[in-house]
């Protein structure tokens, strides 16, 4: 791996997708809450400071993807130690199977919300890793959600897309809030505005995160369940979902020492590629030729089935080492040996579950050493289409991510469960030098969005934006791959199809196959801070250059 060509090979954009700085690098999936971010930083915030004030944001200017209603999870390195945070969300404690009648109560609705973490989770890292004052962090997501900001051709596309979704729920709460005049998409270009979210967050950055959990807030939350028939009440906000810090999983890819998220979390997963990969020719990894698409579609397929047919709750089963043979170099080299030049058929050929989920991710690196990668949702994209009345954040609909069907299952549904997270958000060092901080949404197809990425700058040699901007496929359990067909040879796609593949025909750049937003600090320049923000969705990346405050 030649870092020169890597990182030399580097450029800033004029659309604000790539970005180069001296003092610290922000990338997320929206403008506004880059330059949230940003400003942090300016003030002289360290990057969770800079990460927290941009994960609020989010929750303004992109309501689709995440929001105080939904759940955080993060990867930080500070001071020297990397630390996983675990930010599940939980089930309501009236959440029983016998009350719900179908799937469908638990895919969109009031019913099919946990107890939001994200709020908890951006409080306690400010709380133990923060260093600016907390009402400083939220008054820039007050501001956007006062002052409003432009809606994006994706965002009206997606509430396009979800219009009879909305309609659908009774009282049409989240139509109310998220649709025009409460019936239509906006169009772009229409500034948004949140005036009721802006009050909320005002009393969050007055009276602390517990504001959200306990008081007025809680009660508001409790009279809109009841009128509505949800499970959650003030109780289960009362008994606040902070997160729990956890060891992360790590792995060596070539000569890069990669962190991630352990369960629920799906950084094994996530692993497991890379440690099959590993195993398969460089060469075959970087060619473009039918051959070597197939071999990673089955790698994907592999590490896939792995995740979903071995379930882990650290919280159910604490005593159990951590993914030891599961991660280990001879298992995955059996796997990776087992890949022949078919399909193998003694995987299942249909896809046994969904993957329509929606996410978002933000990384930010700082001039003192410190680095974090958060990943935040509220799953489906609007989230369960009901929002808080009088609050103006969406419910999730986590509910959906639970087990129905196995009372074993670690992840089965019952009073304070937790849900199961497709998340990998990653650190990287080079010579156990901080190097990338990076994540994606995409549900299951996250792992195989950051492989793709990871693989592509280790064994191409390519720049973070060249990786980023490559052309992506996935390929699910079932063997159906999804593509951006547009952007690959039609022999590949030919070649495929006669292999036994389900061919899923995507968009060029398409949204469904993730959104990689990393930053870089260059091992190969002084303090040089590289960022990327996905093409394939409304993001942008910036830093700072010249602070005051010396670089490490």
């Amino acid at each position: 791996m030649n870092l020169n060509i890597i990182e030399g090979g580097f450029a800033p954009s004029d659309d604000g997708k790539c970005a180069v700085a001296t003092d610290g690098m922000v990338s997320t999936a929206f403008p506004e809450a880059t330059q949230a971010g940003v400003e942090m930083l300016r003030k002289g915030g360290n990057a969770i400071d800079a990460a927290c004030a941009a994960a609020f944001a989010l929750g303004v200017c992109e309501p689709q993807a995440s929001g105080l209603g939904g759940q955080s999870h993060a990867i930080l390195h500070f001071q020297g130690k990397t630390i996983a945070i675990d930010g599940s969300s939980r089930v309501p404690s009236l959440a029983h199977l016998d009350q719900i009648e179908g799937n469908s109560q638990l895919i969109k609705g009031y019913r099919a919300t946990t107890v939001p973490s994200t709020p908890a989770v951006l409080g306690y890292l400010h709380f133990r890793y923060g260093s600016l004052d907390w009402s400083e962090i939220l008054q820039p997501a007050i501001q956007i959600a006062l002052d409003g900001y432009a809606i994006t051709p994706l965002q009206h596309q997606l509430q396009t897309r979800e219009l009879k979704n909305f309609l659908k729920i009774p009282g049409r709460s989240g139509a109310h809030y998220f649709l025009k005049d409460g019936h239509r998409p906006y169009d772009v270009g229409d500034l948004f505005k949140q005036v009721d979210l802006a009050r909320l967050l005002e009393k969050i950055a007055w009276h602390g995160v517990k504001a959200f959990y306990t008081g007025a807030v809680a009660e508001q939350i409790d009279e809109d369940m009841r009128q509505h028939n949800g499970f959650l009440r003030s109780d289960d906000l009362a008994h606040i979902p902070w997160p729990v810090e956890r060891r992360p999983l790590h792995r060596n890819y070539r000569n890069v020492k990669v962190f991630t998220c352990p369960p629920p979390s799906a950084g094994r997963t996530l692993l497991l590629m890379l440690q099959i990969l590993k195993f398969l020719p460089k060469q075959l990894l970087l060619e473009r030729d039918p051959r070597s698409f197939h071999f990673i579609a089955e790698a994907f397929r592999k590490a896939l089935l792995n995740h979903k047919e071995r379930p882990f709750d650290p919280n159910v089963y604490p005593q159990l080492p951590d993914d030891k043979k599961l991660l280990s170099s001879g298992y995955a080299k059996g796997l990776s040996a087992s890949i022949c030049d078919v399909i193998d058929a003694t995987l299942p050929l249909q896809d046994i579950y969904s993957a329509q989920n929606d996410t978002t991710h933000l990384s930010v690196m700082d001039n003192q050493g410190n680095a974090i990668g958060i990943t935040q949702s509220i799953e489906l994209v609007y989230g369960a289409k009901a929002a808080a009345s009088g609050l103006g954040f969406l419910y999730n609909n986590y509910m959906s991510s639970l087990d129905l069907k196995n009372p074993s299952h670690p992840y089965y549904l019952r009073p304070n469960a937790r849900p199961w997270s497709s998340v990998a958000p990653m650190i990287c060092f080079y010579q156990d030098k901080l190097w990338l901080v990076a994540g994606s949404p995409g549900s299951e197809r996250i792992f195989s969005t950051m492989s793709q990425f990871l693989f592509h700058i280790i064994d191409g040699e390519m720049p973070i934006s060249q990786a980023m901007i490559n052309p992506r496929f996935h390929c699910s359990v079932g063997g159906t791959l999804s593509i951006e067909a547009d952007r690959f040879p039609s022999d590949v796609l030919d070649y495929l199809r006669s292999t036994g593949y389900k061919i899923d025909v995507r968009e060029p750049y398409s949204f469904y196959l993730g959104a990689v937003h990393a930053v870089l600090k260059c091992q190969t320049g002084k303090t040089l801070f590289q960022g990327v923000a996905e093409i394939r969705r409304d993001g942008s990346a910036a830093g700072v250059s010249n602070l005051s405050t010396p670089a490490l």
